[in-house]
Parts: C-alpha cells; sequence; structure tokens
C-alpha cells in the first residue's frame, strides 16, 4: 500500500443524554481553519476522505473532520430512531471540538445524515455538498428504484439481524486483512468505468485500504444499520432543509440514479446539481478539491 497521510488529530467523543456513547473521529488540515465534516458511505469509516482533500486543507488552512457512524470504527454502537437522530450526535462533537459554523458534505449513506444536519442546524450549517447521496424510499419525498429499491425488502430482516451478520463480517475481515487490498481491486474490475478508473489510481485505493483497515473492518454491522434507518421516514421533510445545497451525482451511477439526484435537487428550496457526465457512484471522489471549493464560495456569499 502506497503511504498515506495520517489523520492530525483521531478519538472520540461523547454523545447522548447521558454521554454513554462515543462517536469517533479523525481530523486533517489546520486546527483553526474553516471546518468542513465529511460523511462517509455505507459501507466507510472516519478516514474516507479523498488524499487530495487531505492535501488542500493543508495548504489552505482548512480544517477536514471525518466520522465514525454508530457502531464502525471507533463509535460506540446505537439504533437511531431516524435520520434527523444523527444530526444531535454531530452537533456534540462540533461543540467539543470548538466549531461554530461548518460545512458538511455526505458520501452516498452519508447524504441523508448530511441533509439531517442541515435541517436540524441551519443557523451552524453554512453548506450542504452531497455526492450520490441517498433518497428517502417512503413519505412525500420518496422515490423508487436504486439499490434502495432491495434494501427496503431486506431492512426487516436486518433490523433483527443485521448485528450477528456485521459480527461475523467483522470476524472474518479481523483475520483476512492480506485480502482487503484485493478484494478492493475485485470491486473495481465489476464497477462501471468511471468507478473503474477512480479506483485504479493508487491515491484512492490507499484511502479505501486505510479506512477499512483503521475503521471500517472493526464493527460491519454499521452498514445494516444505515440501510434499516435508511427504509424508515427519515424524521424531517426534505423541502424544509434551507441551507444551500450542492449535488455531485454521475449520470450513470449504478447504486444511486441520477434521477434520484435531480428529484433531490428539485424539491430542496436553494439547491444546485453538478452532473459527472460519464462518472459512476464514486465519481465524486475524484473531485474532492472542487466540492470543497464550491463549498467554500457559497460560504463567503452574504447569508
Amino acid at each position: 500500500m502506497m503511504d498515506i497521510d495520517r489523520p492530525k488529530i483521531e478519538g472520540s467523543v461523547a454523545v447522548g443524554d447521558d454521554d454513554q456513547r462515543r462517536i469517533g473521529f479523525a481530523e486533517f488540515g489546520s486546527a483553526t481553519g474553516r471546518a468542513l465534516f465529511w460523511l462517509h458511505g455505507t459501507p466507510g469509516a472516519r478516514r474516507q476522505i479523498p488524499t487530495e482533500a487531505r492535501a488542500f486543507a493543508a495548504q489552505n488552512g482548512l480544517r477536514i473532520i471525518g466520522l465514525d457512524r454508530p457502531g464502525v470504527g471507533s463509535s460506540t454502537p446505537y439504533s437511531y430512531r431516524n435520520v434527523a437522530e444523527f444530526a444531535h450526535d454531530l452537533s456534540t462533537v462540533a461543540d467539543s471540538l470548538g466549531i461554530d459554523e461548518f460545512a458538511v458534505i455526505g458520501l452516498s449513506g452519508g447524504g441523508p445524515y448530511a441533509l439531517g444536519v442541515a435541517h436540524a442546524f441551519p443557523d451552524r450549517v453554512v453548506a450542504a455538498g452531497i455526492l450520490g447521496g441517498v433518497a428517502p424510499t417512503v413519505g412525500p419525498d420518496a422515490i423508487p428504484g436504486g439499490a434502495m429499491r432491495l434494501a427496503q425488502v431486506a431492512a426487516p430482516v436486518l433490523g433483527k439481524a443485521g448485528a450477528p451478520v456485521g459480527w461475523a463480517l467483522s470476524s472474518l475481515l479481523s483475520v483476512a486483512r492480506p485480502i482487503a487490498d484485493p478484494a478492493i481491486a475485485i470491486y473495481g474490475r465489476l464497477s462501471p468505468q468511471g468507478d473503474r478508473e477512480l479506483l485504479a489510481r493508487p491515491e484512492f485505493r490507499a484511502m479505501f485500504l486505510d479506512d477499512l483497515l483503521h475503521g471500517g473492518s472493526r464493527r460491519m454491522e454499521a452498514p445494516f444499520a444505515d440501510i434499516v434507518v435508511f427504509s424508515r421516514d427519515w424524521g424531517f421533510r426534505v423541502p424544509e432543509v434551507t441551507v444551500p445545497v450542492r449535488w455531485w451525482h454521475g449520470d450513470r451511477d449504478h447504486i444511486i440514479p441520477h434521477s434520484h439526484g435531480e428529484h433531490m435537487v428539485s424539491v430542496l428550496p436553494d439547491a444546485k446539481m453538478f452532473t459527472m457526465h460519464g462518472e459512476s457512484h464514486l465519481g465524486a471522489l475524484g473531485l474532492s478539491v472542487e466540492i470543497i471549493t464550491e463549498l467554500l464560495t457559497v460560504w463567503d456569499q452574504p447569508r
């Protein structure tokens, strides 16, 4: 594996009403710069942040914080009642790190959580960037199709069996680390051209492997918990998100259809779509510098 920059700070913060749970984080760049929270996909963990974004943050005095969702990496297992509940955990982390205003970026399964944070804290979130984000599957804002169609079918089973299956996968990965890199390569070969080309780049292979070995392999029940929560009402309406949203979506996304992104942008009050032509589900990871720059441009505009 190629060398990859380690986080400047890595740890966990006590969250919840009784402070009995913890949320893991990894921080890159400047400890005093403008902050952007980066919410990983499903599956993923706190280090699922492109090396280009890490370098850009360090060079430009920015602060990027990746978070582990409950049940992965350094975060305590916990089942959210809905997507909206996560926002209070992120707010607690921001408070603990001395962060007032911030932008939030959500990749794929991190997208709903990013929107939930923007909905809950419009006075703190200056902009939200969504990268191929999941759309609601139930309620007035729902849209059918894509991978979430299968997730809806599986959700009732995963609600009961997700944790045991995840524990088994975690045990397998803990003794099978040498197969992690080949597994990423195999996934790339089975993916559409855009994702295949991205995963062939050493820096992205290194990022995914680093994230898997330092967080994602520890508790594999977390992705199943995401699926269960996504299949429910999110706890807020998408049109109620007033924070500026910028949405990047590949027009050849094989997991979350491009039409889902178009639908979400059409119901968000202040949103702009960036279509990535010829790209699939992971394409936005290759545009991290452009994405951060766009969010900073929004940040600089009068609110």
